[in-house]
């Protein structure tokens, strides 16, 4: 048998082109135009200038009165009192709230009961209660005495000189300080993973050591930023313990004007303090973070300091280019 051979249904090549494929034209990239962006920050930057402006030229400011008083012995006195306040308070306030919260994670029902009752006590109370309740201890207790419970006092004193006015402040800002304190110290306690614990205790390391070698550096982390809200929320609350006459910053501003009568230029040097000293907690506040957040993470992103130390670097560099060496020949 024999059988003839199929036509050939392939179809026919194209002609290939003599200077090779043809390669397709990159599309033209246009850059989105953000109009309304544009339109809101130059809104932005008309009000603000306009502020500043009103600033600068309003009269009643009183800009020569700010300077004035601005670095006034009695005004710096003043600052240190509001400091001294702060550092106390948060430093009583803190150790006081880590007691707090290990007796409110312990698994004795008794300890946890009091811890709660104590932070539920004290957040309950306004704070200006609180300070006037101390102020006013002799009035509720002339004596205190160091006894037998129930029985005979061995020792007693008189309460009449015992709680002054920075005294009461002093207890009043860090019994409230330590409520809240011990809650934000739980929650980063909270926080760290329990299996950590059990392998911790698996290796025969004290509960002494976990504590300082493992739950605090990871409850740093999440504790930081809560507790610097706190102790600039304490440093901003001084100003409430001018009810029992103590002379801190806005106080001291308050018997100012009141004497001149220029009420808006002593407000606005208390403004100034208030804002100057946040600043600088906030500072405090990156820098300890990023301490802290080594163990997270190993390369942390430069500081603004060394940004612009690199900046400056790249400026003068790109205005003196090094000149290149000639090829030897």
């Amino acid at each position: 048998m024999t059988s003839a051979a199929p036509p050939s249904a392939a179809a026919p090549a194209p002609p290939a082109d003599a200077a090779g494929p043809q390669v397709p034209a990159e599309p033209t990239v246009v850059p989105a135009r953000h109009y309304w962006r544009w339109a809101a920050g130059a809104a932005v930057l008309v009000v603000a200038a306009q502020f500043a402006h009103g600033l600068l030229t309003n009269p009643a400011w009183e800009w020569e009165v700010f300077f004035r008083y601005l670095t006034a012995d009695s005004v710096l006195r003043a600052v240190w009192v509001t400091l001294q306040l702060t550092v106390y308070g948060t430093a009583l306030g803190f150790a006081l709230g880590l007691v707090v919260a290990l007796m409110r994670l312990s698994s004795s029902p008794l300890l946890s009961g009091v811890a709660w009752l104590y932070v539920w006590a004290f957040r309950s109370i306004p704070l200006i209660v609180q300070l006037l309740f101390w102020f006013n201890l002799a009035y509720l207790y002339e004596e205190l005495g160091i006894g037998i419970p129930f029985g005979p006092v061995v020792w007693s004193f008189g309460t009449m000189h015992l709680v002054g006015a920075m005294s009461a402040a002093v207890i009043g800002l860090a019994l409230h300080q330590a409520a809240y304190a011990a809650e934000i110290l739980r929650g980063g306690f909270l926080a760290v993973e329990p299996g950590q614990l059990e392998a911790a205790a698996a290796l025969g390391i004290p509960r002494l050591r976990q504590l300082r070698r493992i739950v605090l550096p990871q409850a740093m982390r999440s504790v930081l930023p809560n507790a610097a809200n706190e102790i600039v929320s304490l440093f901003k609350g001084t100003s409430i313990v001018s009810v029992m006459a103590i002379g801190e910053l806005f106080y001291q501003v308050q018997v100012i004007y009141g004497r001149n009568g220029r009420v808006v230029p002593l407000l606005m040097v208390a403004t100034v303090w208030y804002i100057v000293l946040t600043t600088l907690l906030s500072i405090v506040q990156y820098y300890v973070e990023r301490h802290f957040a080594r163990g997270a993470d190993r390369t942390p992103p430069p500081t603004p300091l060394q940004r612009a130390r690199t900046f400056a670097r790249a400026l003068l560099s790109s205005s003196h280019p090094l000149t290149p060496l000639r090829e030897k020949r």
